[in-house]
Parts: structure tokens; C-alpha cells; sequence
């Protein structure tokens, strides 16, 4: 049995530094071992509450295995040792000698969190050992004993006393850059589907330059895959955005043209290879922008069992449901959703969902209930997080904001129940008795508006009294080719982005009143601010009013608000274009596009309009 001493070891200290021929290895080694432990803590989750199921067992004990065999070969101790260990408990589970409790299940957890963290090291390059004693004597209390860790921990013999080989190297590695472990069977490439839940989560064979195991017969499915750096997957969307500039270009150009010439041969061979190329564009458009998506699964995963340790760490009975994790968005988005969703389910869990003895008094299941639930709406994504708890309080949720100095009583007084639930998302807001682990400083939901924020999304909340509460966000499939609202202000035109857009109105001037000094509009029984777009933008007017005017109610996280322009020149597909170091700093302006015609003209930042519109 090894020492303390040596458990102690840097995570990978014999082979971080690996020549131009390990480098590839040990890439496909940190990609597929992610993998085998994402999909190993949905069978942990799983296993918790199915611990009769089989085919868990072996699926889970296959995974470990794995991670191992491959961290073996390339002497990665630490997590080599954990997965030993962890492979003993699993070993003797699925032989039926062991009966595991909740608690154990706790340490299996933990073992897991620590190959995450032993991982994370290898990837980062970092030297910093990892204390695994505490752990390593965890796992053989449960593997040598069928005592619950409500029990004292016994000291374990070691290894050689117990007739337990020490931990060897497994020379089992294929001489291609992915791992074939002596328990893998052929599988679907990495990187590209996940498994199905019935199937192992096992680092998958590859072509070797001799014949091996799972050769034939998988060969064709490994050649179908590659791995490609997101950076030339930039470059191409790059790209295919100035490509959409020329075909707009060219659409304009035919049309001219075809005015111009309507009855000649050439002009008509030209619409019909502007219509050719228009289509062929928006194909590869749409391509390249699938290769760049991911689903929402990446996300979708982490929520089990974050529900899971909250539910235990409060006391409360909590199923989680979602749907829709095959929805697809792209990659920049994903990476942008996980705290958003980890704040929204830290406040269903903590001041939506009940204890279980109040449901019961409300008439209610002891179990609560968090439905996710992703879908395609559009060019958009529609995610909500809906929960049978208690639901929100508007009144109270003024009182709170009023005794914070968060709102004046006359704000709080005029404020539409909407409003009221908007109130979370502001810093410092908390309606908290006292300050815990999980919430009561103030700081979450603000987070999750930032972050929605930095997308260009919507978020919206409904909430009942007793019944529960619903958060849905809505966001764009994709951040670098918009859909865009041209519009009209004075004598120049802007573009406002579509997936901002909820929709547009035409007032006359006379219903425009003001508040505080500041215009606004009476829409459906609800009062929404108004911003004239020449003033904020500086725009010069030459002092005419119109009888009537557009105004286009726009939205940014849970933010409302109408920007008034004087026409409406149509939708266009555009390309978001920097403006460089020297224009980058205006604020209220994304970027720029050129539209048909050649001209230049600047995309609103629909988010910092509102806030130039709130510093007044």
C-alpha cells in the first residue's frame, strides 16, 4: 500500500512535460476522459435511485475502469489510485457483497468530484498536489466493510494483508492517439454523439497502424469524425459573413439592373444567378453555423446533480425534470448559460420548492417538482425552469425593495406585478431571512441577468402565489449573422437587432405623456418608457413633429422599453462588423453593416441604450 506521502502527488508530475509524439495522446486522453466522466455522473445520479440496476453497475464500474487503464499508461498516480479505489467499491456493488447507503453514496460523489478536480489539473498543467488520504481511506472502509459511514472509520489493512495486488500499470494502449482499454468495445467516435444511456461510457478504439481489437467494423465510423480548433471555425464564419455582404450586395445590384433593364436576356440570366448564389449562400450559412453548435445537453447535465446536493443539503424532496437537451446553440453561447442556470435553480430550490411536511400541509406532494424544458422558436431558443413551490409575493417582493432603498414607496405604488418580480434581478436584492451557503447575499439573480444580458437574451418571469414560478429566457442561435429591424431616425438609419424586437406600434404624438420627467407610452394596461433614438444617438433633427410615429418595444433581459423612430425601411440579414479601437468605445452602437447599396451604417446595442436611457 502506497503512503500518504505519495498520495500526495502532483496529479501528473511524470508526464506533463511530453514530447510532439505523447501530445496527441495525451490531448485525446484529456478529451475522452471528460467525456467518460460526464456521462459517468448522470449513472451515479442514475444509480442513486435505481441501486438494483445491473446494468448500471457494470456500465459504471467499465467507466472507471477505463479512466484507470488510459491514466495508467500515462502515469498519471493520483487519479490512477482514486479510480482503483473507486473501482474496489464498484467491483464488489455489482458482484451483489455490497449493499451501499446514502452516505456511501456521498463518498462516491466525492471520489468523482476529486477525478474532476485531478483532470482539471492535468489540463491546466498544475503542479499543486492533491490531498487524496481522506478519500482513498473512505473507499476501502466501503469496499472492505459493509459498515455505513454513520459508523467510525476502521483503519484498513494494507493492500498486500488483504490479498488486493498493488496498483500496476495497464500497458494497454493502442498505438493510435485514442485509448482501446482491455474492456472497451467498439463505440461511436468521441467527440461527436453522445452515448446512449444503455451504452458504456468508454473511450473509444481507433485505427491502429497494426490490427487490434474493434478495428474492423468501426474503422468507418472513426473516419467520419474530426476534430477541428474553434479558431478556423472563426475564421470560416468570418468568412461566410463577408460572403453574406456580397451577396446583399448583389441582390441589390440585380435589382437595379433589372429595373432598369427588365426585358433583356442578360438581366434576366443575372436575377436567376443572384437567386442561385443567394440560396448557396444561406445554405452554407446555416452549415457552418451547425458546426459550430452544440447541444444544450452540455449544460442540461450539471443540473441533476446540483439539484441533487441542494435538495440533501436542505432537507427537501426535489425531482427534476427536462426536455429538449438534443436542442441545439452555439458554442459561445453554451459556455455563457451555466451560471444563469445554476442561480435560477439555487433559488427554485432554496425559495421556491417547499420542505416536504409544508407541501403536505398545502395540499401538495411531498415531492416538489423543477421542469427544464429547451426549444426552437424561431431563430431563437426558448428555455424555461418552471417549479410547483410557493411562487413569488409582488407585495412583499416591493416591501423588501422598499426597506433596501432598492425603490421610493411612490415607485413601488405604481409598479405593475411584472415589474415587481423584475425586482430580483437587482444587485443586492434578497428576500432572505438570513444569509446560508446557498442564498441570501443578494448576488444571484443579478448574475443571471449580466449574463443574459452579454447574450442579447430575454428573460421573463411569471409567478402565482402557492402554485409556483416560471423563468423563461429567450436567446439567438447565434451571435455573429443577426436578423435586423431598419429603421429610420431623422435623416439616418440604424439597424436594431431583431431578436431584441417584441414587437411594433404606431402611436400618434398626442399619447405620448410623461412621468418624472421622462416620456412614455400607455401600452396594454401596462406604462413603458420611451426613447426618442436622434436624442440619445445625437442625431441632428431639424425640428419637425410628426402627427405619428413608429415605436419599436424592444427587450433585454427583463428590461422593456420603446424606441421611437419615424419609419420603418424593412428586415435585412446583416453582418456585425467591429468598428476598431478608435470607434469601439461609442456606446449604444454593437458594430456596423453594409448594407446593398454600400452604405455604412451602425447596429444598436440594444442593452446600453437602456442604461444611457437610465442614467437619463
Amino acid at each position: 500500500m502506497s503512503t500518504d506521502h505519495e498520495h500526495n502527488k502532483v496529479p501528473g508530475s511524470p508526464s506533463l512535460n511530453f514530447g510532439d509524439e505523447m501530445a496527441e495522446i495525451l490531448e485525446s486522453f484529456l478529451v475522452e476522459t471528460h467525456e467518460v466522466l460526464d456521462r459517468l455522473g448522470q449513472d451515479l445520479l442514475s444509480l442513486e435511485k435505481q441501486p438494483a440496476n445491473s446494468e448500471l453497475h457494470n456500465t459504471i464500474f467499465r467507466a472507471v475502469h477505463t479512466v484507470k487503464g488510459t491514466s495508467s499508461f500515462l502515469g498519471f498516480e493520483q487519479i490512477t489510485e482514486l479510480a482503483h479505489r473507486f473501482e474496489d467499491v464498484l467491483n464488489k456493488l455489482r458482484k451483489g457483497e455490497l449493499t451501499i447507503t446514502s452516505a456511501s453514496f456521498d463518498v462516491l460523489f466525492e471520489a468523482y468530484d476529486l477525478m474532476k478536480v485531478l483532470l482539471q489539473r492535468i489540463e491546466t498543467k498544475n503542479n499543486e498536489p492533491v490531498a487524496l488520504a481522506d478519500i482513498l481511506q473512505k473507499l476501502q472502509t466501503i469496499a472492505h466493510s459493509n459498515a455505513t459511514l454513520e459508523e467510525p472509520l476502521q483503519s484498513i489493512p494494507p493492500a498486500e494483508e488483504t490479498g488486493r495486488p498493488p496498483v500496476e500499470r495497464e500497458e494497454h494502449l493502442s498505438t493510435s492517439s485514442h485509448f482501446s482499454p482491455e474492456t472497451a468495445e467498439p463505440v461511436v467516435s468521441a467527440g461527436v454523439s453522445p452515448q446512449p444511456a444503455s451504452s458504456p461510457a468508454q473511450a473509444p478504439p481507433q485505427k491502429s497502424e497494426s490490427p487490434s481489437r474493434g478495428a474492423v467494423g468501426s474503422s468507418k465510423v472513426v473516419e467520419s469524425t474530426i476534430r477541428v480548433d474553434v479558431g478556423r471555425l472563426d475564421a470560416l464564419m468570418n468568412l461566410v459573413g463577408e460572403l453574406v455582404l456580397g451577396r446583399n450586395r448583389l441582390s441589390q445590384i440585380t435589382y437595379q439592373v433589372g429595373e432598369q433593364f427588365e426585358n433583356l436576356s442578360l438581366a434576366r440570366e443575372l436575377s436567376d444567378t443572384s437567386a442561385q448564389i443567394d440560396f448557396i449562400t444561406t445554405e452554407l450559412q446555416m452549415a457552418v453555423m451547425k458546426t459550430r453548435m452544440v447541444a444544450i445537453a452540455r449544460v442540461f447535465n450539471k443540473l441533476p446533480r446540483l439539484v441533487r446536493d441542494l435538495a440533501k443539503e436542505m432537507s427537501k424532496e426535489i425531482e427534476l425534470q427536462m426536455y429538449g437537451e438534443e436542442t441545439e446553440l452555439d458554442k459561445s453561447i453554451i459556455e455563457e448559460l451555466n451560471d444563469p442556470f445554476v442561480h435560477i435553480l439555487r433559488n427554485a430550490v432554496d425559495h421556491g420548492i417547499e420542505l416536504p411536511e409544508e407541501r403536505q400541509r398545502a395540499g401538495k406532494p411531498r415531492t416538489g417538482t423543477i421542469v427544464v424544458k429547451a426549444e426552437h422558436e424561431g431563430n431563437h431558443i426558448v428555455i424555461s425552469i418552471k417549479d410547483d413551490g410557493r411562487g413569488m409575493d409582488p407585495e412583499k417582493l416591493k416591501r423588501k425593495a422598499v426597506e433596501k432603498g432598492l425603490i421610493s414607496e411612490t415607485h413601488a405604488a405604481e409598479m405593475s406585478k411584472r415589474d415587481a418580480f423584475n425586482l430580483i434581478f437587482e444587485p443586492g436584492f434578497s428576500t432572505a431571512q438570513k444569509v446560508t451557503n446557498v442564498s441570501g447575499r443578494g448576488v444571484g439573480m443579478d448574475v443571471v441577468r449580466t449574463n443574459i444580458t452579454k447574450l442579447k437574451g430575454l428573460i421573463d418571469v411569471e409567478s402565482e402565489i402557492g402554485v409556483g414560478s416560471k423563468f423563461t429566457i429567450k436567446l439567438p442561435l447565434t451571435l455573429a449573422i443577426i436578423q435586423g429591424l431598419l429603421v429610420r431616425a431623422n435623416k439616418e438609419v440604424f439597424v436594431i437587432p431583431l431578436n431584441s424586437v417584441l414587437e411594433v406600434v404606431r402611436v400618434q404624438t398626442k399619447d405620448i405623456t410623461s412621468i418624472r420627467g421622462r416620456e412614455v407610452i400607455h401600452l396594454r394596461n401596462s406604462v413603458l418608457p420611451l426613447v426618442r433614438l436622434a436624442n440619445v444617438l445625437g442625431v441632428s433633427t431639424n425640428g419637425e413633429r410628426t402627427q405619428w410615429m413608429y415605436v419599436v418595444v424592444v427587450g433585454i433581459a427583463e428590461q422593456r422599453v420603446g424606441i421611437a423612430v419615424d419609419s420603418l425601411l424593412g428586415q435585412k440579414e446583416v453582418v456585425i462588423k467591429s468598428l476598431g479601437k478608435y470607434l469601439g468605445g461609442v456606446r449604444a452602437i454593437a458594430g456596423s453593416t453594409i448594407l446593398g447599396d454600400g452604405k455604412v451604417v451602425m447596429i444598436i446595442d440594444v442593452g446600453q441604450l437602456m442604461q444611457l436611457c437610465a442614467e437619463g
